[in-house]
């Protein structure tokens, strides 16, 4: 039995240009909306060529959002990766909102990897970072939502004769006003062939159903029974396994290797060289694990071969006396630091830091003539189509890219360097079949893309009323935007503006203010890491704020606060923080500390509870967490987040730390890369402003206060200011 053909209908919502095709997609309406800028079938709509593709022509590339089966179920496609932050719920909702869909039918799918579905401010790339799916997709996807909803009531009425006006959607079905009603999945052949609303009207927020309201996530039953497929779990026919012998020293090169002892383990299938080391293929992962075990391999460690983390500290402090590229300047900073009657001077080191996903890197590929499939849990769908294209010599067209889940990814997985995925294609094409390229936890601990290892020194001056009157840091580190497709609008004057963020829109008033940035040379591989430059510059910004009202006699809530009169949202949610952790009156034995900080559009106040124990040891008992991320669609997902985001900056610490030395990495797994369990988990308490602002991200926004809250609240406990992380007992001693 043939398939039912169907119209697909395709909006482009930033040229107002319409488009209806005919495809055979399995029965249903398909709904797309494009993206700005040039896309598949532009050219014949500005020429006025619409109609004829409309008319039963070959469909203009479809980039379908929305799907409506026959039976009624909606399925939603989702252009960014779920990795655990709830963005295939949210944006479902999004689009269920606007559609008056049944929720109990909804469900969702990635989305290919396709230009189509490009990320609107990421200049034509897919992907997922950066806190930024659920405001960068909420107008794109409730349009879809509402236009389909118009063409369904257009299509009922048709079939009715009558009015439209006349009609209404709830819960999955179109209802007349004379108690007529039709589902969905019955309308949903006609709905195609109806006319595309040049403009629909959305919702106002008085009326939303289930944006704003605590929604089960879609993803967590099959997450809880074990049918989600992560990278780990894809399984094709023919599949061979693969683990990858790399240079212990970052840029580090095969001189020669022998493969005569892993050919000889049974069920080895190869040993080939590739790019970034020498490649065991076999029938399984642990045959392939014990085929690199035999693997007999000479390397040249390369330039890096003495690289030494105590030295490299002594290196970036000498290039923090020098004069650096110029982020920010306010005023006369040394004038105004120099005639300060009280002044700070510090000097703050941040290690590298790993990603430390639960689930390790891995890609599956399969090369073929003319094409290739790629199975991987990824953040950077263009980026990773496109060099597996270029390995296999083939269009980026001709490579299939199947997004899985992702068991964890913190940016690791969105990487400009393509490294797991490429070794994926490079070992398929070698040996002319499916092959799974699976990463150990040693491998993906010592793999290198870290956050980079970070020195600030800072210079503060506070005046006799207690006011800032001078604020001076300087960030050394190596850029992680130079050389990516970011640079150009991430890296300009010699300034990585990922790692001055945080510190160069400081929000606490000074009279004069510098920022200056010095690159470290390049060498280990550094990548964005969860909450990116802030990360540490919140650290800096909130231990020295607490410094400061120390200095001026001051309350440390009551300082940020007189300090922040530019910017009221953090005010309210720094007030509400302290007001719901009951600020300055901690449980017997227990010290408060608090922090303030906006980064990806969001403000997040935390305060923190700790207590030291008399053999050494912090404890952090609880944190009171308030979050004004402009308007929300899921709350439990923006309290999932915070959750998520505290446990991983407690993680950074107490634990956090890569070191070198000879040039390898001294770490390998969670037993000398720990993060933290769950007996050491805090209570968190949070709550949620709706301020009605512009959206903003929750992915990463909860990270950063997490640190300096804990250390300010070491402070109240001990005295002694934390200038480094991890926290190390020594820190812990009453000053």
């Amino acid at each position: 039995m043939s398939e039912p053909r169907l119209a697909e209908t395709i909006v482009n919502v930033s040229r107002r240009h319409f488009i209806k095709a005919g495809a055979t997609l399995g029965g249903g309406l398909v709904l797309a909306v494009h993206l700005p800028g040039r896309w598949p079938g532009a050219e014949a709509a500005e020429s006025g060529r619409v109609d004829e593709a409309a008319d039963g022509g070959a469909p203009f590339a479809p980039n379908a959002f929305l799907r409506i089966a026959p039976d009624g179920t909606v399925t939603v496609l989702s252009k960014h990766s779920e990795m655990g932050q709830g963005v295939y719920t949210s944006l479902s909702m999004v689009v269920a909102e606007e559609l008056d869909a049944d929720w109990r039918k909804v469900r969702v799918e990635a989305a290919p990897a396709h230009p189509d579905y490009a990320h609107s401010q990421w200049g034509g790339l897919q992907g997922t970072g950066g806190s930024t799916s659920s405001h960068e997709s909420f107008e794109q996807m409730r349009k879809a939502g509402a236009t389909a909803r118009s063409m369904l009531i257009a299509a009922a009425a048709a079939a009715w004769g009558v009015d439209a006006a006349a009609c209404r959607t709830e819960n999955g079905s179109v209802i007349h006003s004379g108690g007529r009603k039709l589902a969905y999945g019955e309308l949903a052949e006609r709905a195609a062939n109806m006319p595309v609303p040049a403009d629909v009207a959305l919702k106002e927020r008085k009326d939303f159903r289930l944006i704003g309201k605590a929604t089960p996530r879609l993803d967590s039953p099959e997450k809880t029974n074990g049918s989600g497929i992560f990278g780990m779990d894809v399984k094709v026919p023919g599949l061979l396994t693969a683990v990858v012998a790399r240079p212990p020293v970052f840029g580090g090169k095969v001189k020669s290797f022998d493969g005569a002892r892993a050919k000889a383990i049974p069920g080895v299938r190869a040993v080939v060289e590739i790019p970034s080391g020498v490649a065991v293929v076999a029938n399984d992962f642990w045959t392939a694990k014990r085929g690199r075990d035999a693997l007999e391999v000479s390397w040249d460690d390369g330039p890096l071969a003495r690289l030494d983390s105590a030295e490299q500290g002594r290196e970036y402090a000498e290039l923090a006396r020098q004069t650096g590229a110029i982020a920010r300047r306010d005023g006369d900073p040394d004038k105004a630091f120099a005639d300060a009657p009280k002044k700070i001077e510090a000097v703050f080191d941040f290690p590298y830091l790993a990603h430390a996903s639960m689930e390790p890197l891995n890609a599956t590929a399969h090369v073929r003539d003319g094409e290739v499939e790629v199975w991987a849990p990824t953040q950077f769908q263009t980026i990773d189509q496109a060099a597996a294209a270029r390995i296999a010599g083939v269009e980026p067209a001709q490579v299939t890219l199947h997004t899985v889940l992702l068991g964890g990814g913190f940016g690791r997985r969105a990487n400009p360097a393509a490294d797991f995925v490429s070794e994926a294609v490079h070992v398929s094409k070698a040996v002319g079949a499916p092959v799974k390229v699976v990463w150990t936890r040693e491998d993906d601990t010592r793999g290198g893309f870290y956050r980079p290892r970070t020195h600030v020194t800072a210079r503060v001056g506070v005046g006799a009323d207690g006011r800032l009157v001078s604020w001076e840091s300087r960030v050394v580190n190596q850029s992680i935007v130079r050389g990516t497709p970011f640079e150009k609008f991430l890296f300009k004057d010699m300034v990585d503006g990922t790692q001055v963020e945080g510190l160069a829109d400081l929000s606490y008033d000074a009279w004069s203010v510098l920022v200056a940035y010095h690159i470290a040379p390049a060498g280990v591989p550094v990548l964005w890491w969860r909450s990116v430059g802030h990360s540490f510059s919140a650290f800096v910004k909130e231990t020295l704020i607490d410094e400061c009202a120390t200095l001026a006699g001051e309350d440390p809530v009551a300082y940020r606060l007189r300090h922040l009169d530019k910017h009221p949202r953090q005010q309210a949610a720094l007030r509400l923080a302290a007001d719901k952790a009951g600020w300055g009156k901690p449980a017997s034995g227990r010290f408060q500390g608090a922090a303030v900080h906006e980064s990806f559009g969001s403000i997040v106040s935390q305060i923190a509870e700790v207590s030291i124990a008399d053999g050494g040891g912090v404890r952090l008992h609880k944190v009171t967490c308030v979050i004004d991320a402009g308007s929300v669609i899921n709350p439990d997902t923006v309290t999932a987040q915070m959750e998520s985001g505290i446990v991983f900056g407690l993680s950074m610490a107490l634990y956090g730390a890569i070191t070198l030395k000879d040039g390898r990495v001294e770490q390998s797994n969670f037993h000398d890369y720990p993060v933290v369990r769950m007996n050491e988990m805090p209570e968190v308490d949070v709550h949620i402003i709706e301020s009605g602002a512009q959206m903003g991200g929750v992915g990463e926004p909860g990270v950063p206060p997490l640190a300096p809250a804990m250390a300010n609240a070491i402070f109240a406990a001990t005295g002694k200011r934390l200038r480094s992380l991890p926290i190390r007992p020594a820190d812990l001693k009453r000053a």
